[in-house]
């Protein structure tokens, strides 16, 4: 993504910083430790059970249905959900559409399968490129996709938060559940990136 000039905080992102700060100084905790905890929510906890969740849709084409047809209750089976999570809508890449989720107005994001949605997300320049340039977009992120695949971006609300499901990558017909979420990234099940290979 292209540079931005960052803009102030808004007044609940200055109450925490100022919380955060304080309770440094008393010495309660440490910015690492706050870091940490940003960290596993950001790229462990969420997108690892999002992950789960694409795994489990890749081999058992029964559950795929269910994921594609009522998200919610599909995730729920492997004990997932919550706030952020009830109105989740599960999209499919396919050698023909590859699906990118953005949300033009502020943030929208599903939390219980990615976790916390990272700073490009939230950015203006994402919000506004990926609806008016999503193949530019793309490319910026290092994926290519051949002029004769339909790019479809997908654009969150507080009714409809999106997960793409990335295309299996080939040459692991023989793995488990476990060897394939390994490959599954929060970047691929917001469709700015493609699984990785094996």
């Amino acid at each position: 993504m292209t540079a931005h000039v960052p803009r102030p905080l808004p007044p609940a992102g200055q109450r925490a910083g100022a919380l955060e700060a304080l309770l440094v100084e008393k010495g309660i905790i440490s910015s690492d430790a706050v870091d940490a905890v940003v960290d596993a929510f950001e790229n462990e906890i969420g997108p690892r059970l999002g992950a789960l969740v694409v795994a489990r849709a890749w081999v058992d084409p029964d559950f795929r249905r269910r994921l594609l047809t009522d998200a919610p209750a599909a995730v729920a089976e492997l004990g997932i959900g919550g706030a952020e999570g009830e109105h989740l809508v599960a999209v499919e890449n396919t050698t023909t559409v590859h699906n990118l989720v953005v949300c033009t107005l502020c943030s929208c994001y599903p939390w219980p399968v990615l976790g916390i949605p990272p700073a490009w997300y939230k950015s203006f320049a994402y919000r506004s490129r990926a609806v008016s340039e999503p193949r530019a977009v793309l490319r910026e992120f290092g994926t290519d996709v051949p002029d004769d695949v339909e790019v479809r971006v997908w654009d969150a609300s507080a009714e409809q938060r999106y997960l793409v499901m990335p295309e299996r990558p080939e040459g692991t017909a023989d793995w488990t559940e476990q060897q394939l979420a390994a490959l599954v990234t929060r970047d691929s099940m917001i469709g700015v990136s493609r699984a990785a290979a094996p």
